[in-house]
């Protein structure tokens, strides 16, 4: 993993080193096994991913596991490409998987493989259990193999086919290869125990037809190997010691394992760890397509995805991620955590890291009736009250100011704080000023502007007689603010478990018709320049980043979280 370069990074590093190390069951049996000598101490990962789509928050769980062990132990990590299906991959994911992986903070240097480069010896390899009698080609309709597969209660049944000659099956097969059969009429599978309780066992397809061309291999192959058939194989060709897998593939390792041991070849061994589920996301692929593919977002980056790029695009710290994974660690039982815990370590790095701003997200006027209407004058602002070498900046202040429509009230309750006729307040970073007069339309009784004072006296916000006031607002000086869209985000689902839906029912039923609001605003001159990616905290309202849409006659703020903490009240809570 890389060093930490950035202000984010070093925060994040600060934070990790205070936390105590966890050793979880992975890496106990990793310590175990270089113990015993297994594979002579030495540590060799991969991350697998199938380039069909992009990496989401499921993705970075067994990515920080996977490149984390190996760095650990002083091993490598593989990075394997699974590319068995080209109707569904693309070299644009395997592109955007790369990305994602270094912007995380791993890299794999010289170990970068795929599937499809062992296509050769995973032929040759069928071509030897066929003539060991441990594979045949099967004529069985997809339909048919289903009904002949068997129940979870039920036995299967032998395929009619099961039992043809060596002779025979090798010729079907190098016919399959060529092409000469349309997709669906043939399959090769291994000849394993149709009356196995793991249903994975009943003699699974290794090889379906597939007449599509390959991102890699292009017109070559016109059969192309199972997940399973090719999976352990591409473990052991590369020497993998530790093969790290999600839950579901626990019943499918007696698989893994059988191929190995009838190829006589190396034999990596499979640790299963529970998947990340996280409240309010989805972490299915296909249900992720589908969104994207429906045009329920915007793409595989949409800020509201749990993509990696969507959460590059939303503003999350790499550092933030890395961090909260490290926090939930790793489990053998499924578990859901709260988003609020991720949302706590995002809030954590950047409150050390991102520099401070003012903008006003639903602007009303205020004119300082006592102000010249040419003057300017400009004050000092604190860029991080958290890092002194950050240090200042200067705000215009003029005598129209925008400030928060929701800073006003006519008739306040008793603990309201801010603006209201005949009170005085601070301006963060200027001055006071008294609230004179709000001005309405005629027509719609809507406050349309604020008439004010200010006492030139508090300048820096302090009176020089001592008097306090009971709340602080933010401002814009209005002839030097820039109008800025700002896109707020919020959960792209309204419930805790998305896929949690009744029989008739649908996901996409719960899809957060608020996930996306656009408001029009404003931010101080500072941010006009600001490049895609800079992330700030607007002060009193959350923190943001500049999405790529921006430019500097109009700049696009994304709403990363905002500054309550709900995590820390849950934890003090339970």
């Amino acid at each position: 993993m890389s060093q930490p370069s950035t202000d984010a990074e070093r925060a994040a590093a600060d934070i990790e080193t205070k936390a105590p190390a966890v050793v979880d069951f992975i890496r106990q049996i990793v310590a175990e096994d270089n113990e015993k000598g297994t594979w002579n101490g030495e540590v060799v990962t991969r991350f697998p991913p199938e380039p069909n789509g992009f990496l989401h928050l499921g993705h970075a769980k067994a990515i920080a596991m996977d490149f984390g062990i190996a760095s650990e132990n002083g091993g490598r990590c593989h990075l394997r490409f699974d590319d068995t299906n080209p109707v569904k991959e693309e070299q644009a994911f395997v592109d955007a998987i790369k990305r994602d992986l270094r912007w995380l903070g791993y890299e794999w240097g010289e170990h970068e493989y795929f599937a499809s480069d062992y296509f050769d010896q995973l032929y040759d390899w069928t071509v030897k259990l066929i003539k060991d009698g441990k594979a045949y080609v099967c004529d069985l309709s997809p339909d048919e193999m289903r009904t002949y597969r068997g129940t979870l209660t039920e036995p299967g049944r032998e395929s009619p086919f099961r039992n043809r000659s060596v002779e025979e099956n090798l010729d079907l097969l190098g016919r399959m290869a060529e092409g000469e059969f349309e997709e669906g009429t043939r399959t090769v599978r291994a000849k394993i125990d149709m009356a196995s309780p793991n249903i994975n066992l009943r003699d699974p397809v290794m090889y379906r037809i597939l007449h599509a061309s390959h991102h890699r291999t292009g017109e070559s192959w016109h059969i192309y190997p199972s997940y399973d058939w090719a999976h352990g194989q591409s473990d052991s060709i590369e020497g993998v010691t530790h093969s790290m897998c999600t839950l579901e593939f626990e019943d499918h390792r007696p698989l893994y394992d059988w191929f190995l041991d009838q190829l006589g070849v190396h034999h990596p061994r499979q640790i299963e760890f529970a998947r990340v589920n996280v409240s309010h996301t989805i972490t299915s692929k296909r249900k992720l397509a589908q969104l994207v593919n429906e045009n329920h977002v915007s793409g595989w980056d949409d800020p509201r995805m749990p993509t990696i790029a969507g959460l590059r695009r939303r503003g999350v710290p790499p550092e933030a991620i890395r961090t909260f994974l490290d926090d939930i660690g790793l489990s053998k039982r499924d578990r859901v955590v709260e988003l609020a815990r991720m949302e706590y370590w995002i809030r954590q790095i950047l409150n050390k890291a991102a520099e401070r701003r003012l903008g006003v997200l639903d602007p009303l006027k205020v004119v300082i009736e006592n102000w010249p209407a040419d003057e300017v004058d400009h004050l000092e602002a604190i860029n991080n009250p958290e890092d002194e070498s950050a240090g200042t900046r200067q705000l215009p202040f003029s005598r129209e100011l925008w400030i928060e429509r929701t800073d006003f009230m006519e008739d306040p309750p008793r603990k309201f704080k801010r603006l209201t006729v005949g009170r005085e307040v601070r301006l963060r970073y200027g001055y006071f000023i008294t609230c004179t007069e709000a001005v309405k339309d005629p027509e719609s009784g809507e406050i349309v502007e604020l008439r004010a004072t200010v006492d030139r006296e508090t300048r820096g916000g302090q009176a020089p007689d001592g008097r306090k006031v009971r709340g602080t607002i933010h401002w814009l000086s209005a002839a030097h603010a820039v109008p800025t869209e700002f896109r707020l985000y919020d959960t792209l689902f309204t419930t805790v478990d998305p896929l949690a839906v009744p029989d008739d029912g649908d996901f996409l039923d719960n899809l957060n018709p608020d996930s996306l609001v656009i408001v029009e605003g404003f931010v101080e001159p500072s941010l006009a320049e600001a490049e895609p990616g800079t992330r700030v905290q607007l002060e009193r309202t959350g923190y943001f980043v500049v999405d790529e849409d921006a430019t500097a006659e109009r700049p696009v703020l994304n709403r990363i979280v905002g500054l309550r903490d709900t995590w820390k009240k849950i934890q003090q809570q339970g």
